[in-house]
């Protein structure tokens, strides 16, 4: 059997809930008027019968050929006024008034059983005779040592109670439609306060409370504090309070964050450039160096190369980081895909290098500069984190292509941009932080060389400077990131 629907909102259950009360009752308003009534009809028929006294009955004391003598009396009887005589549990004479006259009775062994069955009590009784249907009857003793019935039909009283359980159904139905829709508006007015509740707590949860400056939403306006609805609205406003000062001084510490590692970074270049020119120059000092010291040096000068990248990619991040506008130019991804593939494939001979690209070339508005940096770290990280061997496909698909697959449908004005690689796969507790700062692969991932953990983040930064988005999947086996970028990015949006 299907389950009934339950009323989900405050509102539904309330004046389902009103409803069912009030249905509730009425059920039992007109439950107890019914057999009232019923009751009451039924106890007058029983008095009506008691003051008859039987008498149509007994004249039914007569013998097997009457006459005028000992003809039955139906004088003063109702039409339908039934009468019987049992002599030894047997039923001799069933009579019943007809125009004032009477008329024989055709009976069953089911009701002459029944009318067997009746005690002479002098107390009213139900019963049901074939021909006749339901009556009310009271049996006294007569003086030949018999038993008289005489009866009352209770139609009358079944029309009655028909009757009323009828206009009941019409006035509680009518009832019940009325207090239905003038509960639901009374309902909804009186929760009008709570839905503007909701509808801050839901503008909440919309807001990006990560990371940047939020503007927080206009507070609940007061209401009553000694109903429940104004304290909710009390606390939903103190909460959101806390909240802004909270995020507020999250921003804060975030500006001041990007302002030091923007400056740390500005002026680091300038003295690391200082020591890798040093350490270059001493190098290629003519005179013989002994060998510890061009040692030192070559690390020194290793080590201010790493330096100097980091610095960059710190200062790079801090830029992104502060919203400062890229180039808008028209962006061949097609060139710059087979660009940074033949630096890789430079770079490590010992990976197997494809491409994937479609006949006609793809171009995007856009930073050419940074979007080659985006590709080159995704290959360069492919590269670092799989052993040699491994297969690292580089493929693009056009506004067209995407835009007619059934699951990215709503993408249209976009193109996809994929580096996927054969390797090992990224442990499951990894992906959720691989586009975080200074994230760097554990064991999971084999490693030919360190990196400084910040180009998988600079490559979330640029993608979302442009307006597009980055993912990843991996299984053993297949890593794929994916990056889709807008063909047109609107410059005022973000």
């Amino acid at each position: 059997m299907r389950r009934l629907p339950v009323p989900r909102t405050l509102r539904a259950r309330l004046t389902a809930g009103l409803v069912l009360l009030l249905t509730l009752a009425c059920l039992a308003v007109g439950v107890t008027t019914v057999v009232a009534l019923e009751g009451f009809l039924v106890r007058k028929l029983d008095q009506q019968l008691v003051a008859t006294g039987g008498r149509f009955a007994a004249s039914l004391e007569h013998e097997a050929r009457p006459d005028a003598d000992n003809a039955p009396d139906t004088r003063g009887q109702s039409d339908g006024t039934f009468g019987a005589r049992l002599l030894h549990g047997r039923t001799t004479q069933a009579s019943v008034v007809r125009d004032e006259t009477d008329a024989p009775v055709p009976l069953t062994a089911a009701d002459r059983r029944a009318l067997a069955a009746v005690p002479p009590d002098e107390t009213g009784h139900t019963l049901r005779l074939s021909t006749l249907g339901a009556y009310r009857v009271v049996a006294v003793v007569g003086d030949d040592n018999d038993v008289l019935l005489t009866g009352l039909p209770l139609h009358g009283v079944a029309e009655t109670v028909h009757r009323l359980e009828a206009v009941e159904a019409v006035v509680f139905g009518a009832t019940l439609a009325v207090t239905g829709v003038a509960g639901a508006l009374w309902v909804r007015l009186s929760l009008r306060p709570l839905s503007r509740v909701a509808a801050t707590a839901t503008e909440v949860t919309r807001l990006p409370l990560a990371s940047g400056e939020v503007a927080m939403p206009a507070p609940v306006p007061e209401t009553d504090p000694r109903t429940e609805v104004g304290r909710v609205g009390a606390a939903l406003n103190h909460m959101l309070g806390h909240v802004g000062d909270a995020l507020s001084r999250r921003h804060a510490s975030e500006e001041r964050l990007r302002h030091f590692a923007a400056d740390a970074s500005h002026e680091l270049r300038t003295p690391v450039a200082t020591v890798r020119a040093h350490a270059e120059l001493a190098l290629r000092h003519p005179g013989t160096v002994p060998g510890e010291v061009r040692h030192a040096l070559e690390r020194i000068q290793s080590e201010s190369e790493r330096m100097t990248g980091l610095v960059d990619d710190l200062l790079l991040l801090a830029r992104l980081d502060a919203g400062r506008p890229l180039a808008r130019d028209t962006v061949d991804l097609t060139r710059l895909a087979l660009d940074a593939l033949s630096d890789a494939r430079a770079a490590a001979p010992d990976h197997r290098w494809l491409l994937d690209l479609p006949e006609e070339p793809v171009t995007v508005t856009g930073d050419g500069h940074r979007l080659y940096q985006v590709v080159a770290n995704l290959l360069n990280n492919a590269r670092t984190h799989t052993p040699a061997g491994t297969s690292v496909t580089l493929g693009i698909v056009g506004e067209e292509d995407i835009a007619g697959e059934e699951d990215i449908a709503d993408r249209e004005g976009m193109v996809e941009l994929t580096v996927t690689d054969t390797g090992p796969g990224i442990p499951a507790e990894l992906r959720a932080e691989v586009f975080q700062r200074f994230t760097r692969a554990d064991h999971g991932r084999s490693r030919t060389a360190g990196g400084t953990g910040l180009g998988l983040a600079i490559v979330s930064a640029v993608v979302g400077a442009h307006h597009g988005t980055v993912d990843v999947t991996s299984v053993p086996g297949r890593t794929a990131f994916r990056v889709r970028l807008p063909v047109d990015p609107d410059p005022r949006s973000g």
